[in-house]
């Protein structure tokens, strides 16, 4: 069950920039990187990444489930569109958006396939999904002391500063549960919809993935085919910016 983010709405972007030396802005400034158009930001919480689109010069429509979260969103991104909807139901029509993103939000959908399936309707053929999620990094020398930092001491910022020591027990261990790598990209190809490519990039030692996916495009008369999950470490990378 995802947590409620409302209760931590006033401190969320305080706790970001203190949890993360700052990194989380240098994260989603790479995430945005080449994107352009009309683009769908999800789980766009107090809408940091909004901003970044905007930055590139897109037209950014942002959703979230959290009023709380909104209401900081609007201060920053006036003009923009913000609207609360559950990523699960998206209101919008199919092959809508040239791009869809989400940044730090996948981990807590409450049916992650459901909400990828989702994000892959709206988006158009060609279009490309960028997502950014935390992850426990594989190096066995750095993994301990995260282990410690986010076990011990991001719960006791917490505690410290939103006053909400529970909110920040839930972001390591939702970390932890979440797939990472070829076994988050393995969920998004078994979605039904055709995949042209992906790629994944670790990011600060790994304990960031920056996940890029592009929908398959329609030829008319060849019909769309799906990759095979089996051979994700196959599949083509992006031949964008990103790529790097």
């Amino acid at each position: 069950m995802a947590y409620d983010f409302s209760t931590i709405a006033c401190t969320y972007d305080r706790l970001n920039r203190i949890m993360t030396f700052g990194l989380d802005r240098c994260w989603r400034k790479r995430a945005v990187k080449g994107l352009h158009g009309n683009v769908l930001d999800v789980a766009c919480g107090t809408g940091d990444m909004m901003v970044e689109l905007m930055k590139q010069g897109c037209s950014v429509t942002g959703v979230d489930i959290s009023e709380e979260m909104l209401d900081i969103a609007r201060l920053k991104v006036k003009g923009e569109r913000l609207m609360l909807a559950d990523v699960e139901s998206l209101p919008f029509e199919d092959n809508t958006f040239d791009a869809v993103t989400c940044a730090f939000g996948v981990r807590n959908f409450v049916h992650l396939e459901q909400g990828l399936s989702e994000m892959l309707r709206v988006l158009k053929p060609g279009g490309t999904m960028v997502i950014l999620e935390l992850a426990t990094p594989d190096s066995p020398i750095i993994r301990p002391f995260y282990n410690f930092y986010t076990k011990h001491i991001i719960p006791w910022l917490g505690s410290r500063i939103a006053g909400n020591r529970e909110a920040y027990i839930y972001l390591p261990e939702s970390i932890e549960r979440f797939p990472k790598g070829d076994d988050f990209l393995k969920v998004i190809l078994n979605s039904q919809f055709s995949i042209l490519s992906c790629c994944q990039q670790r990011l600060t030692f790994g304990v960031c993935r920056l996940y890029i996916i592009n929908k398959e495009v329609a030829v008319p008369g060849r019909p769309l085919c799906h990759i095979n999950p089996k051979t994700v470490a196959k599949v083509r990378p992006f031949p964008g910016p990103h790529n790097t």
